[in-house]
């Protein structure tokens, strides 16, 4: 072969070598697509755990070893003589794997017990029989009855600790359960099985249609009085436009009602104290020890300058006591009554599978002096009680020392 050949076979043999180096990229490409997406999926829970503070998220990217429980499934599932429910089994893994943080207010809720859940907040309550129920000493107890609703007209009362609903006892149960086995559809009857002091009695009420609004308010001898049963999506809206009627019909003082409220939303309780409180701390919240988050009230407090007492009681939880709190610190109301109920901790919901909800403590509230009320609850400044008899009565010594406080 002449130089000149040598030169021709050189260029011919080009392309080919092109040709091998672009397919040589080209799996090495593909091999490292296949490596990359091999990691990401083995180690995508460390990445989304990585990814989501970013976006406001809390991801854990840790795992648990469940061997454990599927040896015990596969026993029960060889030896139980009966049927088995793998949907329920599942279920109850969840609720005990959740109970078992020891925390009374971290909670697994399944599809049904969410939708009540919500329902409790929005008020839209459907069919029941008007009555709020909490624990108390660890009890099932109505911590409220609501006027024109089942419950009162049957003779329940606050403080009526229920021992059975349809003949199923409720220790064990929390209070979210009770309340869906109490609820169900309007013109069905529910049997309860109620301990009043010593005495055990039977009621047979019929469910119907509940209409709970969390705001009630009136004004009588220049007094206004603002009840709030619950912290829901509507109670900002309904307190102030409560507080623009007192206003304009020029109180002299305000009494805030309180008692038996079990809380709700936290944003709901920050604009409510912002009635009294023009760009003040309403709470602070501390995850670990560390403040995380700090709220204040906005710069329309129409009701600054007012002569105000809250009244409150064991049955004020949670937002309740972050208002109650609030107005005390800052020393813009006087508060009568018991001591509130003690929950100092903040809850946030997260969806799971199937419907299913996490309620989980994430935080825990610290009123504008720095005190966390957990178990020992926010101590009026002037302590009145209202027993039974009173409430047979109809008596309210509360209400009436609430407005000796008010002095008017």
């Amino acid at each position: 072969m002449n130089k000149k050949q040598r030169r021709a076979a050189d260029r011919a043999q080009q392309p080919h070598g092109k040709q091998l180096l672009s397919t040589n990229v080209w799996l090495f490409a593909v091999a490292g697509v296949a490596i990359i997406g091999f990691f990401l999926g083995t180690r995508s829970d460390q990445i989304v755990a990585l990814v989501a503070p970013l976006f406001g998220q809390k991801v854990s990217a840790d795992t648990l070893d469940t061997a454990s429980i599927q040896a015990t499934y596969r026993a029960l599932k060889a030896n139980f003589d009966g049927t088995l429910s793998d949907a329920t089994l599942i279920e109850g893994a969840n609720r005990g794997l959740v109970n078992a943080a020891g925390d009374q207010y971290t909670l697994f809720m399944n599809k049904a017990e969410s939708s009540s859940f919500a329902d409790d907040l929005s008020g839209a309550i459907g069919g029941g029989i008007g009555a709020e129920v909490s624990k108390r000493n660890e009890k099932i107890t109505i911590i409220r009855v609501l006027k024109d609703n089942a419950a009162i007209k049957a003779g329940l009362q606050a403080g009526d600790v229920v021992l059975s609903i349809n003949d199923e006892s409720t220790v064990g149960l929390s209070v979210e359960q009770s309340v869906s086995k109490i609820r169900g559809e309007v013109g069905t009857t529910v049997k309860l099985s109620i301990q009043r002091g010593s005495t055990i009695k039977e009621y047979i009420v019929t469910r119907a249609t509940v209409t709970n609004p969390s705001v009630d308010s009136s004004v009588s001898d220049g007094i206004g009085t603002l009840t709030i049963s619950r912290f829901d999506s509507q109670t900002a809206e309904l307190s102030r436009a409560a507080a623009k009627s007192f206003k304009d019909q020029n109180v002299k003082g305000i009494i805030l009602d309180l008692r038996g409220n079990g809380g709700g939303y936290v944003d709901a309780a920050q604009d409510v104290a912002g009635l009294w409180l023009d760009n003040k701390v309403v709470v602070s919240e501390r995850t670990n020890g560390v403040v995380t988050t700090e709220l204040k009230s906005g710069r329309n407090a129409i009701l600054a300058g007012i002569p105000t007492v809250v009244v409150v009681n064991g049955g004020s939880a949670s937002a309740s006591e972050i208002v109650a709190g609030a107005l005390q610190d800052h020393g813009v109301a006087k508060l009568v009554g018991e001591k509130t109920f003690g929950k100092g901790s903040v809850q946030k919901l997260i969806p799971l599978l199937d419907g299913a909800q996490l309620k989980v403590t994430v935080a825990r509230w610290y009123t504008p002096n720095g005190k966390n009320i957990t178990s020992d609850g926010i101590t009026p400044d002037v302590a009145a009680t209202l027993t039974q008899a009173d409430v047979d009565a109809g008596n309210d010594p509360q209400l009436n020392a609430a407005k000796k406080t008010l002095g008017l």
